[in-house]
């Protein structure tokens, strides 16, 4: 099948889905997305580097329109709201993770499904649709672009934009010709690259704004005609000749209508990079078994897959409380003296505390080939601890806490939604209720307008 037959296909799929094709518990699931969604946006209130990007909105957007940035309740342009409200869903790290893709879509295709939503008026159901149109995409071109793609780009932000530009473009019932040239407009603005970490920049938070908003003019630029390369994921000067050397055409048409991949988007307990958990819960699980104490432990030895370390190797001492969510020995300490890694946790005691620190110096990772070869597919936690008294102690975890085989309850989900709105206060009790009702109400909405 050569690469035109393989965007066709997947433009077709999207351009003919409809609500009533969508099984109910991938609808329920993406309610129960969106809700976790709406919890991690709401949390970005005040929290740097937010308030600059609505900075920047107040400077560059309208003072008024159809769709609204929720860390500020300001009506602004549907450009404006999915820029600000994928950056603040961001960066709490609390928002959702698709394991074989390595792509958060949640940060990418509900700010632009919820803007172009309210912007155009359309229902609850369009919307779910929109999102799971985007979850669908997105997740199959993160998994095309394979494990190279992710040692240098930040995936959220190259396939994140396609995934977008589907959402928003779904929203106006474009045709598989359209979807196409969406395709093709999304992807060549497509971009993200690691290197931040280093300087513990912000710009992981840019990645998602650019990636929604860019899928945004995408989605508006089509509908008024404008075109795209027709073969931009792999093409001989395509996405993939750019960006990977493993692509596999394969996955952009995966079981299309069978294999729901949206249902199969890990939520996240630990508010810290997504490489972490496997081992912080592995540390937990063994801890507890133990009876250990932090100050008992004497090594730690996460054993992991390769992308972890190129993700947490990049953070040795943190400067910033963001860059300390990419320390794995940063979240383990806190796991082993705070029994916890919340956002409560972080912003606390992740650079003050030292026991914390101390701890920190005493964790390593070692590549695993059994973890690195379950991987992406699977994220194994597998940690090696030895004891001040000599014990030689090993826990293994399969399925991470919130991952698909080990999910977070319905009372769970709407615990974690109070959290992170109180962490922030970005709402009432009152409104928080509200906004759960709303989410799992969604599909009996016959328009979507401000929430707040």
């Amino acid at each position: 099948m050569s690469a035109t037959d393989y965007t066709h296909q997947l433009a077709t799929f999207l351009a003919e889905l409809r609500f009533d094709q969508i099984p109910a518990d991938v609808v329920t699931r993406c309610q129960a997305l969106y809700l976790d969604w709406l919890g991690s946006a709401l949390a970005g209130k005040n929290h740097p580097p937010i308030p600059l990007f609505e900075r920047y909105s107040e400077m560059m957007g309208p003072d008024d329109g159809g769709s609204q940035q929720l860390t500020n309740r300001r009506q602004t342009s549907p450009h404006f709201a999915a820029f600000v409200n994928a950056a603040a869903s961001h960066v709490v790290e609390q928002d959702d993770l698709h394991n074989s893709s390595v792509l958060h879509p949640g940060t990418v295709v509900f700010p632009a499904a919820l803007a172009t939503a309210q912007d155009l008026g359309r229902s609850g159901q369009e919307m779910i649709t929109a999102a799971v149109a985007g979850y669908e995409a997105g997740i199959r071109i993160g998994e095309f672009l394979g494990r190279s793609h992710y040692r240098t780009f930040h995936t959220t932000g190259t396939a994140g934009t396609l995934a977008a530009a589907v959402a928003a473009g779904k929203l106006m019932n474009l045709d598989a010709d359209g979807f196409v040239n969406l395709l093709g407009s999304a992807g060549t603005q497509a971009a993200g690259l690691w290197e931040f970490l280093r300087d513990a920049a912000d710009s992981k938070q840019l990645h998602t704004a650019k990636a929604a908003s860019d899928g945004l003019l995408a989605a508006y630029m089509t509908q008024t005609g404008l075109t795209g390369a027709r073969h931009i994921l792999d093409g001989r000067q395509g996405m993939a000749a750019g960006m990977s050397s493993d692509a596999d055409p394969a996955w952009l048409t995966d079981r299309l209508g069978e294999r729901w991949a949206l249902v199969e988007t890990s939520f996240k307990f630990h508010a810290s990079c997504r490489h972490t958990h496997p081992a912080a819960d592995a540390l937990l699980a063994l801890m507890q078994r133990e009876s250990l104490t932090h100050d008992e432990i004497e090594t730690v030895t996460a054993r992991v897959h390769q992308a972890a370390i190129d993700v947490l190797g990049a953070v040795d001492e943190p400067q910033t409380i963001h860059q300390a969510k990419f320390s794995m020995g940063n979240v383990l300490g806190l796991i082993a003296v705070h029994g916890n890694a919340s956002l409560v946790s972080f912003r606390d005691r992740a650079l003050q505390d030292d026991a914390v620190a101390a701890f920190r110096q005493r964790v390593e990772m070692a590549l695993d080939p059994e973890v690195d070869d379950a991987y992406p597919r699977r994220w194994l936690g597998r940690v090696d601890v030895v004891t001040r008294d000599g014990r030689h102690l090993s826990a293994a975890i399969d399925d991470p806490k919130g991952d698909p085989g080990n999910t977070l309850s319905v009372d769970e989900l709407e615990e974690k939604f109070r959290r992170l709105v109180a962490f922030s206060g970005a709402a009432t009790e009152s409104e928080i209720e509200r906004l759960i009702a709303h989410a799992w109400s969604l599909p009996t909405l016959a328009r979507m307008t401000a929430l707040l």
